[in-house]
């Protein structure tokens, strides 16, 4: 009877280690920020999503859609607050709609 080895880290620990190591763990912040964008907005609104980045703990979130935008800036504290629990509050303390 053969046991399999037992994996001491899952995949998503490794790829959060080599983020922290070279330095772009905020890339990886952002891209679950915009599959959560994903799973709360309807598809067609997602589609007018065109990036979404982390600099200097802001989240900079650009829109193609002049009427989205309008949405999200009017909806900012909302959205902000939604991250901020989701992800932590100490890694971004403001949202900028582009």
């Amino acid at each position: 009877m053969k046991r399999n080895k037992k994996r001491e880290y899952q995949s998503s620990e490794l790829v959060k280690s080599f983020a922290r190591i070279y330095g772009f763990e905020h890339k990886l912040i952002a891209f679950e920020i915009k599959d959560f964008l994903e799973e709360y907005l309807d598809e067609s609104l997602f589609c007018e999503i065109k990036s979404v980045n982390i600099e200097d703990q802001t989240v900079i979130i650009k829109i193609n859609s002049p009427l989205l935008k309008h949405d999200f800036q009017m909806r900012k504290s909302f959205y902000l607050k939604k991250f901020q629990d989701k992800f932590g509050a100490d890694k971004f303390n403001d949202l900028q709609i582009l």
